[in-house]
């Protein structure tokens, strides 16, 4: 299984922000090939190095080759473009993308 986390960091317009990632953002990006699970923070973010995240996104795919295909589409071009209304500045957001097992 490949997952791919998204961390932004505290918006300056909050609102905004909310607003279109529910209302554009996710309906968009669970359109992606392949996505199998679309999962975010509920509530207030914790974080023990004092790192103030404001919305973390986990999305679940079958493989890393998936992902990548995924992303290559135009749905996950469409998303790429969008996730730069929501965090214009690459210092707002974090991206990881990895393989995953259990141990």
């Amino acid at each position: 299984m490949a997952r791919m986390t998204v961390i932004y960091h505290t918006p300056k317009d909050i609102a905004f922000f909310e607003r279109h990632y529910f209302q554009v953002h996710i309906p968009l990006a669970k359109k992606l090939p392949g996505l199998i699970n679309y999962e975010i923070n509920d509530g207030q973010i914790h974080s023990t190095t004092g790192h103030k995240s404001f919305r973390v996104a986990n999305l679940y795919f079958e493989s890393m080759e998936a992902m990548q295909n995924a992303f290559k589409s135009a749905i996950g071009q469409a998303c790429a473009a969008d996730r730069k209304i929501l965090a214009p500045d690459n210092k707002d957001v974090q991206i990881y993308y990895y393989d995953t097992k259990t141990v």
